[in-house]
């Protein structure tokens, strides 16, 4: 079994998920209400890691968390509907490239995944259009069908998704050498060191210098 393993912030989706998302809280019908204070909280990470005092990988994590909580005592169906909406305005920014290819997986038979620090619902909206057999995002946690602003959400970015697509290939035999990986990020280097067909999309610097040096495909 090959797999195909698809970024999706900046790879099968041109922007940034996150701006995105403070877009949508901003302007949203009912909730746009709630910006004002998710704002104010998120900018004192954001300026510490702009002094580089603060991680981006903690700041990163801490602003999916601060964002969560705006969403505060949303039901389960609130909250996939909120995600929702936003999926549906992010269709027109895919990159047509990066679905060639992973359309042309899926009709090869691959075993095709979405891993990214997005959001699970998000995700899962984004993607319902297309045969995905995995989805691997950042978890909205749930407590008696109520979004549970408390509990620490895991981001899943870095040496994170490697380990969980490890974990979710643990019971198969995966061919890793005729496998590919897609993504934009030099922090996705532990995933696309994984494939033996690495693809480094829209490249931030970084790692188009190693994309380069390592005469890896480039879209």
């Amino acid at each position: 079994m090959r797999a195909a393993i698809f970024d999706f912030d900046g790879t099968l989706y041109k922007k940034e998920t996150f701006p995105v998302l403070m877009k949508h809280l901003k302007h949203h019908p009912l909730y746009h209400n709630r910006y004002k204070r998710f704002f104010r909280t998120i900018l004192p990470p954001y300026i510490g890691y702009k002094l580089k005092v603060y991680p981006e990988h903690r700041m990163r994590e801490r602003s999916m968390q601060i964002y969560l909580s705006s969403l505060n005592n949303l039901s389960t169906e609130e909250v996939y509907s909120y995600f929702g909406e936003l999926a549906d305005k992010m269709q027109d920014d895919y990159n047509t490239k990066v679905l060639e290819k992973l359309n042309s997986h899926i009709a090869k038979g691959d075993k095709v995944m979405i891993v990214s620090g997005a959001f699970t619902p998000l995700l899962e909206a984004a993607a319902n259009k297309y045969n995905i057999d995995k989805i691997i995002g950042t978890e909205v946690p749930f407590v008696e069908s109520k979004f549970d602003s408390k509990a620490p959400i895991y981001h899943i970015q870095g040496a994170r998704k490697k380990e969980k697509i490890q974990e979710a290939f643990k019971n198969s035999e995966v061919d890793w050498v005729n496998s590919y990986a897609y993504a934009d990020s030099l922090s996705d280097l532990p995933v696309l060191e994984m494939v033996g067909n690495p693809v480094a999309v829209q490249p931030e610097p970084r790692l188009l210098t190693v994309a380069e040096e390592r005469k890896w495909e480039i879209i």
